[in-house]
């Protein structure tokens, strides 16, 4: 059975998608932009760093409202705007996720939406 997640604590989906679903035992979360939840403000003005944490924090909340959490991420994909940000980018990941390390895969993309640096998705376990 399907279940699909959706939590105010992070961006709602602005199309038709949600912001993850649950199968399986697994948590398959949407793409997460740095958009900040409770004024659905683009932090377009913000450097790479915070857009990461942003981006990564609003994953975090779709993870924890699907009952996972940041040590049970399997894989995560990080699309950025630039590779020449991907050595900041990566710091403020590592500095996230600290002694975890999912497996992950970068993917260089061009401009994304709302002129936004970074998106992050992600699948993870669901808590036991």
């Amino acid at each position: 059975m399907l279940r699909a997640i959706t939590t105010p604590a992070a961006p709602l989906p602005a199309g038709h998608y949600s912001q993850a679903i649950v199968h399986g035992g697994l948590v398959y979360a949407a793409g997460q932009l740095p958009i900040d939840p409770e004024t659905r403000r683009p932090l377009a003005d913000a450097d790479v760093e915070a857009q990461t944490e942003r981006a990564l924090r609003n994953l975090q909340a779709v993870l924890e409202a699907a009952g996972s959490r940041l040590d049970l991420v399997l894989r995560v994909t990080v699309y950025v705007a630039d590779v020449a940000l991907w050595g900041r980018v990566n710091a403020a990941y590592a500095a996230f996720f600290g002694a975890h390390r999912p497996a992950r895969t970068v993917v260089p993309t061009g401009p994304l939406h709302h002129g936004l640096l970074v998106e992050v998705d992600a699948i993870a376990a669901v808590a036991e």
